[in-house]
C-alpha cells in the first residue's frame, strides 16, 4: 500500500499533482490544514509498502521517518524546509533544497523536466516566489494574462489551506487535490465556468477585503505587524495577506497575528522580499514555531510573548540588512 503524504497548501497539492500526472499510482492520501505538518506519524507502518512525502518539514517528521526506514519502507521525500538531520538509509530518496527561491513544486518540476510546468508556475506564485515563477513563465513565453491567471490560481489554492481545522477551509485539501486531478493543464481549469477556481476566487475576494481593515500592532522601517480576529475568514486569509503585504513593501518584514481564542496567537512571518532569510530561524526560537528562510510561523504564541516576538523580528532584520 502506497501513501502520499503532502502539505495542504498550494505547494504540497501541486507537487503531488505533477508527480501523479507523470507517475500514476493508487495511494492513500494523508494531508491536513497548512500548519498540520507532522503527517508521517499518520502512516500505518504495518500496511505501508512505500511512502511519498511532499512539502512537510523533515525536521518535524524525523521520528516517524526513522520508524518507516527501520521498517524498510521506501520513502521518496521532497521538501524545501529546514530538514534537520537527514537519515542515512538505502530506503530514503531525499530531494531537499532549502534555497529561499525554490519550493517543493519547483523541485518536482525539475525532477520531471518541466512536464507539467504550468502547474509548477502556479505553485511558485502561490508560495510567493514571484521571481522564480516569472523566470519559468519567461522560458515558456507566457503572456501577461496567462501569468496573471496562474498567479491567481496559485494564490487561491494556497489561501484554501489556511485554518486551524478543516472546517475553516472551503475544501479539505485531499478533496481539492482530487478535484484538480481532472486538469493536467491548469488553463483548462481556469477556463471552466463554475469551477473550483471561480468558487475560490469569489471567497478569496470577500475575505481579503475584510483583512484590509486589520488593526496595526507595530509599524517601523524594519517590520510591520497586524492583528486579525478569531474568525474563520481571518484564519483563511492570514498567510496570503502576509504575502500581499510583503509584495507591497519588499524592504520590510511582515507579521500577521491571528487570535486563537485562548490567549494565544497564530503567527505568519514573512521575511523582507529583498532579504529572504531568517524567518524560520526567528520562529524556531519560540515554542510551536518553525518554517523556512523566507516564510515561517508559530502555531500558538502566548499573548505575553507578542512584544518579544516583534522585538526578535526587528532585531534580526536590523542586524541582517
Amino acid at each position: 500500500m502506497h501513501y502520499d503524504v503532502f502539505n495542504g497548501d498550494a505547494d504540497g497539492i501541486i507537487a503531488l499533482l505533477q508527480l501523479r500526472f507523470a507517475e500514476p499510482i493508487e495511494s492513500v492520501l494523508v494531508t491536513g490544514v497548512k500548519r498540520d505538518i507532522s503527517l508521517l506519524k499518520r502512516v500505518d507502518v504495518n500496511k505501508a509498502t512505500s511512502v511519498t512525502a511532499l512539502d512537510i518539514s523533515m525536521e518535524k517528521n524525523h521520528s516517524a521517518l526513522v520508524t518507516l526506514l527501520e521498517k524498510e519502507i521506501d520513502v521518496f521525500y521532497a521538501d524545501h524546509h529546514r530538514p534537520g538531520d537527514i537519515p542515512a538509509s538505502p530506503y530514503l530518496q531525499p530531494m531537499i533544497d532549502t534555497d529561499p527561491n525554490t519550493c517543493t513544486s519547483l523541485i518536482i518540476n525539475k525532477y520531471l523536466d518541466d512536464q507539467y510546468v504550468f502547474w509548477a508556475i502556479a505553485a511558485a506564485y502561490g508560495d510567493n516566489m514571484i521571481n522564480s515563477a516569472e523566470q519559468l513563465a519567461d522560458k515558456y513565453n507566457l503572456s501577461s494574462e496567462q501569468r496573471a491567471k496562474l498567479n491567481e490560481l496559485g494564490i487561491y489554492i494556497n489561501y484554501n489551506g489556511y485554518g486551524q481545522k478543516l472546517e475553516d477551509l472551503h475544501y479539505a485539501p485531499d478533496e481539492l487535490y482530487q478535484l484538480l486531478t481532472q486538469f493536467k493543464d491548469p488553463f483548462d481549469l481556469i477556463a471552466q465556468q463554475g469551477s473550483v477556481f471561480e468558487k475560490l476566487q469569489a471567497a478569496y475576494t470577500q475575505d481579503i477585503s475584510q483583512a484590509k481593515s486589520a488593526k496595526v500592532l507595530h509599524d517601523c522601517s524594519t517590520c510591520k505587524a497586524i492583528l486579525l480576529p478569531d474568525e474563520a475568514w481571518a484564519r483563511r486569509v492570514s498567510g496570503v495577506y502576509g504575502n500581499d503585504l510583503a509584495n507591497q513593501n519588499p524592504d520590510k518584514a511582515h507579521i500577521v497575528f491571528t487570535t486563537n481564542g485562548d490567549d494565544t496567537y497564530t503567527i505568519s512571518l514573512r521575511a523582507p522580499l529583498n532579504n529572504k532569510q531568517g524567518a524560520g530561524d526567528v520562529c524556531s526560537k519560540f515554542a510551536t514555531g518553525g518554517g523556512r528562510a523566507a516564510a515561517a510561523g508559530v502555531n500558538q504564541l502566548p499573548e505575553a510573548e507578542i512584544d518579544a516576538f516583534i522585538e526578535a523580528v526587528n532585531h534580526y532584520y536590523k542586524t541582517s540588512s
